[in-house]
This record gives structure tokens, C-alpha cells and sequence, in this order.
């Protein structure tokens, strides 16, 4: 099968499905990139964009770092099975938009520091201002398998409830947003959160270390002036 019949039939959806605009699948594609470049997925990860209450977009199951501008997304819904060549994990995508209304973009990640602490149960504490968007600190999903039926997929969703991330037991995390730009800066954010975790048990003073109380929290993790709009320009920039 050539490369574009194999998009053409990647794509495929129902009659009543949505038609992406060419602008939410280059949104899609530049958010992968985005990840990749950054080292927030490798071979494994995707990203989606809500496009109504019953459907989103997801990044084509290829590694992010390596979609051209010819790579066709696909349309999924949130009723019925997954469409034909679209990755198994992304039934989390589709349990977390069916709960959370207000999401508009999803992240399935692999980033370093947030994969060796999970390793050991640990997930962030809110110790530095990009922390504090995950305050008291993100739930753990303490299992390392992949998740590939509708039954764990929903339960992970159920997990995560309203959080903005969880991490997932030595298999990396998922991050939901109102925005696919926001998910994706909410994954950078994540992972220096991880960083710092990581960097200050590894220098003894954890333990020592002040961590946001919850009003202080909730002060911080704010988006005015334009917090949100410079990290996406910062983390989408040509390099």
C-alpha cells in the first residue's frame, strides 16, 4: 500500500465525524514535534486536540519527532471502538475527554525524570513554581503495563480524576489541559518538577526543603501574563 493510501485509510471516519481543519492538524503535528524536540517522547508518546464533545484528534502513530506535514491525524470518537491504525493507549485520550469536559488536550509522555521517580512510587511535590500546577503532587498509577483495554484505560481516568497529570509506574505520564498547548506546556512543567524532586533528594535536602502549602499553590499555578503563550512559543521554536 502507498504512503498516501495508507494516510487516506489511517484517516477514515464516519459520516457524522467532524472534518479536521488543516490548522488543528498542523496544531497536532507542531505539538509532537514540540515533545520530541524537547525530549518528552521518543519512539513512544501522542497527543490530541478536542474538536467537539464527541470527537478528538490524535497525532498520527508514528514517533512524534518524525511526522512530516503529510502525515494525516486521525479522528476518533469518543462512542465506539478505535479506528483502524490508531494506537491502543490512546482509548486513555478518549476515557479522559469523556469525563472531563473541559479538556481540550491530552498528552501520553515518556519523560526522563519523571519516569525514574516513578519508578520508586515518587511523584513530584509542588517545591518550585512549575510544581505547584500539580499541587498536592500528581496520583501515581502503580502499575508498569501498557494499557491497552477500554477497562484499564477508564480506571487510569478515574484515577486521575480532575488532576492535571499522573504518572504512570515506570512507564511515564499522561497530562490533560484546556488547551493541546497547554497539555503540552503542562508536560514540560512536569518533568522539571521531576527534576527538582529528583535533584533534591539526590542532594539530601528533601527533607529540609520547603513545599507549597495549598493557598500558596493555587497563587502560583496561575496563567496571567502570558505564562502559558511564552513557554508554547519557547517549546514549539524552530531550533
Amino acid at each position: 500500500m502507498g504512503r498516501q493510501a495508507q494516510h487516506r485509510r489511517i484517516q477514515q471516519v464516519s459520516p457524522t465525524s467532524p472534518r479536521p481543519s488543516a490548522a488543528q492538524e498542523d496544531l497536532v503535528r507542531q505539538a509532537g514535534r514540540a515533545l520530541a524536540r524537547h525530549g518528552l517522547v521518543h519512539a513512544y508518546g501522542h497527543c490530541s486536540l478536542r474538536l467537539d464533545v464527541g470527537h478528538f484528534l490524535v497525532s498520527p502513530p508514528k514517533p512524534l519527532g518524525l511526522v512530516a506535514d503529510d502525515d494525516a491525524c486521525s479522528v476518533v470518537s469518543l462512542d465506539g471502538p478505535l479506528p483502524e491504525g490508531v494506537l491502543g493507549e490512546v482509548r486513555i485520550h478518549r476515557e479522559i475527554y469523556r469525563r472531563r469536559p473541559e479538556i481540550g488536550g491530552v498528552i501520553r509522555s515518556m519523560p526522563q525524570r519523571v519516569m525514574t521517580l516513578g519508578t520508586a512510587r515518587i511523584t513530584p511535590q509542588p517545591r518550585h513554581g512549575f510544581g505547584s500546577y500539580f499541587a498536592p503532587q500528581p496520583p501515581l498509577w502503580d502499575d508498569p503495563q501498557l494499557l491497552r483495554n477500554d477497562e484499564q484505560a477508564a480506571a487510569l481516568a478515574e484515577q486521575m480524576g480532575a488532576a492535571r497529570a499522573i504518572v504512570m509506574r515506570g512507564n511515564g505520564a499522561v497530562t490533560a489541559g484546556k488547551s493541546l498547548e497547554e497539555a503540552v506546556v503542562l508536560t514540560w512543567y512536569l518533568e522539571d518538577a521531576a527534576r527538582v524532586e529528583f535533584e533534591a533528594r539526590a542532594a539530601g535536602i528533601a527533607e529540609a526543603g520547603v513545599v507549597f502549602g495549598e493557598a500558596e499553590a493555587a497563587q502560583r499555578a496561575t496563567w496571567s501574563g502570558a505564562i502559558l503563550e511564552r513557554m508554547w512559543a519557547y517549546l514549539t521554536a524552530a531550533r
